[in-house]
C-alpha cells in the first residue's frame, strides 16, 4: 500500500492549488483520511480529515478556505485551497488509515509530501 500525492507548487497570496492523493496497491478499506502539514522546526499539524462517510473537520486557521473531499472508488483524497496566506507555507502530508488485504488491522500510511510555497 503506498499514497502519492501530488499538486504542490509557488502560488502567490490570493491564489489557489489543489492537492491529491491517491492510495493504491492491497487495499481491503479505508477508513480516515486526511491531511497534514509541517513547517521546518515545527511539528506536523493536522490540516483537515474526511471519513468514509464524508464527515470532515478542519483546524481552526484554514477553515473557510481550506476544503477536503474524497473519491471512495478512486481511493483518493483531496485538499482544495483558496485564498492561500504566506503562514500556508509547507510541506503538506496526505494520511490514511487503510487496512490491507492481507491484514485484519488497521495501518497508518503516510505520503510523501509536497510543498506548498505561497509567495507574499
Amino acid at each position: 500500500v503506498q499514497l502519492q500525492a501530488s499538486g504542490g507548487g509557488l502560488v502567490q497570496a490570493g491564489g489557489s492549488l489543489t492537492l491529491s492523493c491517491a492510495a493504491s496497491g492491497s487495499i481491503a478499506s479505508i477508513a480516515h483520511m486526511g491531511w497534514y502539514r509541517q513547517v521546518p522546526g515545527k511539528q506536523r499539524e493536522l490540516v483537515a480529515d474526511i471519513t468514509t462517510d464524508g464527515v470532515t473537520d478542519y483546524v481552526e486557521s484554514p477553515k473557510g478556505r481550506f476544503t477536503i473531499s474524497r473519491d471512495n472508488a478512486k481511493n483518493t483524497v483531496y485538499l482544495q485551497m483558496n485564498t492561500l496566506k504566506p503562514e500556508d507555507t509547507a510541506v503538506y502530508y496526505c494520511n490514511a488509515v487503510i487496512r490491507p488485504t492481507t491484514s485484519w488491522a488497521y495501518v497508518n500510511y503516510w505520503g510523501q509530501g509536497t510543498l506548498v510555497t505561497v509567495s507574499s
